[in-house]
Parts: C-alpha cells; structure tokens; sequence
C-alpha cells in the first residue's frame, strides 16, 4: 500500500468506533492437492487430532486437524493447481521432547523429505524438509542457542 493510501486508512480508523479493533489468527490454512493425506500427516507431526465432531475422510475437500488443546488450528484445503514455486510462509517447528536431529529422523519416516541443513556449530540453526506436498518447513533445536526465538 503506498504511503499516502496508508495514512488516509490510518485516519479513518482513527476516527472511527473501529480504532480499537485488532484480529487474531482463526486458523492456517494450506492449499494441497489431497487435504485429507495432508491432515493426517500433520497431524501425525504435531500429534494433533482433527474435531471428533466432524471428522476427516478421504473424499472431504477441507480437512481441519488441532492441537490438543484446540487453541491451533490448521485446515487443508483440496486445490486443484500444484505447487510451483518456493512457500511465501511455512512453519518453524521445535521439537517438544528429543533433539532435532531425533525429530528429523521422526518426520523422515513420517513422509518428508529433507532438502537442507542450515546448523551452526553452536548448535542453533535449523534443517529445512517438505511434506510429502513439496510444502517446505523447518526444525529448529529443542532449545534456542541463543538469546532469539529463531536460534
């Protein structure tokens, strides 16, 4: 948006009842080419369960999975394009027990596949995988090797 454009839209609000309102993240969602394969997968790396009341099935074109806690929700949406280019947004995991390299082996077996290593010698960093999609993501350490949420 140009600035000029931004600062009429920032007065409006300003001025408006709306200027207190903000939004929160409802859910992710991803295109795929089978959003039933692709929530199930998720789910297994997430050991995330999808709303047992409306399940999943494989001829659903939307399929939601959550966490345990139901406070994260991620929906697959069937699209009929595949993914040409690199992801705009993807997700950084962190492992919730184990080390990375542990969690790495884990999502391997689970499907993904591993296209690169970014680790440091201090042990931050992250290994790049996709999904069985081509959707790319990434495993950090278990712990941050340093003072950023992204070490």
């Amino acid at each position: 948006m140009h600035s000029a454009a931004r600062k009429s839209v920032d007065r409006t609000l300003a001025g408006s009842r709306l200027a207190g309102v903000v939004c929160r993240i409802s859910h992710t969602s991803f295109d795929a080419r089978n959003a039933y394969e692709q929530s199930i997968f998720w789910s297994k790396v997430l050991d995330w369960a999808e709303d047992p009341d409306d399940p999943n099935l494989p001829e659903h074109e939307e399929c939601l999975i959550m966490s345990r806690d139901r406070t994260q929700l991620l929906l697959f949406i069937t699209v009929p394009d595949d993914k040409v280019v690199k992801n705009r947004v993807h997700l950084d995991l962190r492992p919730s027990s184990g080390t990375r390299e542990d969690e790495v082996a884990r999502l391997v077996e689970l499907g993904a596949v591993q296209l690169a290593d970014f680790r440091r010698p201090d042990g931050g960093g992250w290994i790049t995988l996709a999904d069985p999609e081509g959707n790319e993501f990434c495993v950090l350490a278990a712990s941050p090797a340093g003072s950023g949420p992204t070490t």
